[in-house]
């Protein structure tokens, strides 16, 4: 069969387009520490040591079988029981509230009625990375003041690492129970006098606001939820609302800004659509982006936990 020569010209293109892609995708790994390990996981369950606690509750991820038996599983100090939506003690000494950490960030943990513990342990290779390239940003550089936004900074993991390293931050979440508790995290890290605001605000509320403003941030982090509710009462859908944010966001980066990093957790979206949505915005700064999944790696079996997907843009 012959092919025309507009046709080859039409397949040499499609061959570019198809093999010459940017993207690489990765995955972040979270491995056991000190104070936090993916002991085990299976049958649509998890098993984790929180310091000096061993909780058992819900992941849907979490599709095999499980490879310790079921009398260690049983031997957790509290499960979470998803029909009455609340932790059962299986030992009566456990505390309501215990202190962890991951490196220079420490985080009070409450096992909330949301199944949730107050931190999410496979941000930490995103909260190193934030340290680094905010340390790298201000390296010689005697005097630069670098402005870091955390929308939907929940519990302030990512406010802390970016604190930790000599940023100023504005955290950014709707609800003031989250806000209240990424002080006390600031507090338990020694961080609590660093440059930081606390806002209990909506999201593209208060970017809008600073757009109005001529707010400018040399870095911007978001944690968006698949929906939500504002302080006021505002609704957030990720299908709706998730790009005009970044659109918005888009406007107040500064005139050379470090880093851009989303992070997800809505069911049924890949890195790749938040990497598409986010990569025209930022095409005029050049730089790189990094896309893939969040981990974390069992300490028994070395398996991999699935926890989340995110897209990081980096300047230089």
């Amino acid at each position: 069969m012959k092919i025309k020569s507009s046709e080859k010209n039409e397949l040499f293109i499609c061959l570019i387009f198809c093999y010459s892609t940017p993207m690489e995708l990765k995955t972040l790994i979270t491995k056991p520490g000190k104070d936090y390990e993916l002991i085990d996981s299976g049958n649509e369950e998890k098993l984790e040591r929180y310091g000096k606690y061993v909780l058992r509750r819900p992941d849907p991820q979490a599709l095999w079988q499980k490879m310790l038996p079921e009398s260690e599983w049983k031997n957790a100090d509290a499960v979470f029981d998803a029909n009455k939506k609340t932790w059962k003690k299986k030992n009566e000494q456990m505390q309501n509230e215990w202190q962890i950490g991951f490196g220079e960030i420490k985080f009070n943990i409450k096992p909330t009625a949301f199944k949730h513990t107050g931190v999410f342990p496979e941000q930490e290779p995103n909260w190193q990375w934030t340290q680094e390239k905010i340390k790298n940003s201000l390296a010689g550089q005697a005097g630069r003041k670098l402005k870091v936004l955390n929308l939907f900074g929940y519990t302030g993991g990512a406010t802390l690492a970016a604190l930790s390293a000599g940023a100023e931050v504005t955290h950014v979440d709707g609800s003031k129970s989250a806000v209240s508790w990424a002080k006390e995290n600031a507090e338990a890290s020694g961080l609590d006098k660093m440059p930081v605001r606390w806002l209990i605000d909506d999201a593209r509320k208060f970017v809008m606001r600073e757009i109005k403003r001529g707010g400018k941030y040399d870095a911007i982090i978001m944690d968006p939820p698949s929906f939500g509710r504002g302080g006021k009462g505002e609704i957030w859908k990720i299908e709706d609302d998730l790009l005009p944010l970044l659109t918005e966001c888009a406007k107040i980066l500064s005139d050379d800004p470090a880093f851009f990093l989303i992070n997800g957790y809505a069911a049924g979206y890949s890195a790749i659509a938040y990497y598409n949505a986010l990569k025209p915005l930022l095409a005029k700064y050049g730089g790189s982006f990094e896309l893939g999944e969040l981990a974390i790696e069992e300490s028994k079996g070395k398996r991999l936990l699935p926890c989340g997907i995110f897209v990081r843009w980096l300047k230089s």
